[in-house]
């Protein structure tokens, strides 16, 4: 599917490589865009079933890559997981590990034609049907977006536009989403109840000023109304609490499971920080260089962590009324993700490893009917004598 590439003695990559790289990637996108672009797609085409008609989303084997002159990046490479109607998952790692990736899959936003979903399906429960996005057409998604599937991106100052007033990009959203019949006043009122919904107690003069004007709490507030418009089914928050100082953090959570519960709708929680996973979440998915290593309940990962990355993750935490001199951290780093080890990724960093860590990467171990990981550790003692000698 992709196009390996050929590195020199010295680790470097020649120009002639470059561009022998480049030519066959792009050939792979125009591919995959001629696709995308296509007009009048039948229905039938990305019509799909879901698997469990409770689950809002499931995500199958997701893979999403960047072709770049340098080589294939697999950014998210085999990520399967669900998101329950009305509940809040919380999808956390260390930068780069592939969670926002996974999210801008789900609404069709990666940075194209470089960036690709290649291989595996998202399920989308829009109620009367399911859709599969990975096949969904560019026109089709454009009903999707606010209307079904919402996000708070990571920043609001660089994602609220400087040169207009809050009041006008809220409408704006309203006007695209959810404006047929409705008058300019009407959408001017439906701003102004969204504003005050998220807590804006001026929101008449919020809605004439610019973001600049606004607090960074502020103006996430804004950004959570924009995206709660058009009562989507499933909102993406993608690290909706960085750079908030604690008091303002602990405000927008409670606002996020407040205006969750009164639309009925499911969040998909991004962030880095557990401390957030704990107090929102109700499943835990932990990913690691582009797949995911470990998920189950939120008691489950946080009391009975089993995978050594995240064993590692929850002792790095600080901990109120333990004195510690130094906090932990994984030692090592992550692969590289251009070339990928054909074992365990967390290998040459983990701590834990064993004779039946040699091979393959792992494959996924149930461990109650929502605790799942990948670690060789878990594995059946027959299972683990194939391994130690060589076998697969």
């Amino acid at each position: 599917m992709f196009f390996n590439r050929k590195k020199e003695d010295n680790g470097y990559l020649s120009a002639r490589e470059s561009r022998r790289i480049s030519k066959e990637n792009r050939r792979i996108t125009n591919e995959m865009e001629k696709r995308r672009k296509r007009k009048n797609v039948p229905e039938s085409e990305y019509l799909t079933k879901m698997h469990d008609p409770a689950n809002a989303v499931e995500f199958d084997n997701l893979h999403s890559w960047f072709f770049t002159d340098a080589g294939t990046v697999r950014s998210v490479d085999g990520v399967s997981f669900d998101v329950p109607i009305g509940k809040t998952v919380g999808v956390v790692g260390e930068s780069g590990c592939g969670k926002s990736v996974t999210s801008l899959s789900l609404m069709q936003l990666l940075q194209r034609p470089q960036g690709q979903t290649v291989e595996g399906e998202i399920r989308l429960n829009l109620g009367d049907k399911a859709i599969n996005v990975v096949d969904t057409p560019q026109e089709v998604m454009q009903h999707i977006r606010g209307n079904y599937v919402s996000m708070i991106f990571q920043e609001p100052m660089t994602s609220l536009n400087p040169v207009f007033r809050i009041g006008e990009q809220v409408d704006e959203v309203i006007e695209l989403h959810d404006g047929e019949g409705k008058s300019k006043e009407d959408i001017r009122k439906r701003t102004i109840e969204l504003l005050e919904m998220v807590g804006i107690a001026n929101s008449e003069g919020v809605y004439m000023m610019f973001p600049h004007e606004l607090s960074g709490g502020m103006r996430q507030r804004v950004m959570i109304a924009m995206a709660l418009a058009c009562s989507p089914k499933v909102i993406i928050a993608d690290e909706p609490t960085t750079a908030l100082d604690v008091t303002i953090q602990a405000q927008i959570l409670d606002l996020l499971r407040q205006l969750k519960d009164r639309i009925n709708s499911s969040i998909m929680l991004i962030t880095h920080d557990l401390g957030v996973i704990a107090e929102m979440a109700d499943y835990v998915v932990v990913m690691y260089a582009g797949r995911i290593v470990e998920k189950g309940t939120a008691e489950e990962i946080f009391y009975h962590p089993a995978h050594p990355y995240t064993i590692g993750l929850m002792a790095s935490k600080p901990v109120v009324g333990r004195e510690v001199k130094e906090l932990y951290s994984i030692p090592g780093k992550v692969p590289n993700p251009i070339n990928m080890p054909n074992y365990c990724y967390f290998k040459d960093r983990c701590d834990k490893c064993t004779g039946s860590c040699e091979g393959a990467y792992p494959e996924e171990i149930s461990l109650s009917k929502t605790h799942k990981v990948s670690c060789c550790r878990y594995y059946p003692e027959e299972m683990k004598g194939g391994r130690e000698n060589g076998k697969e």
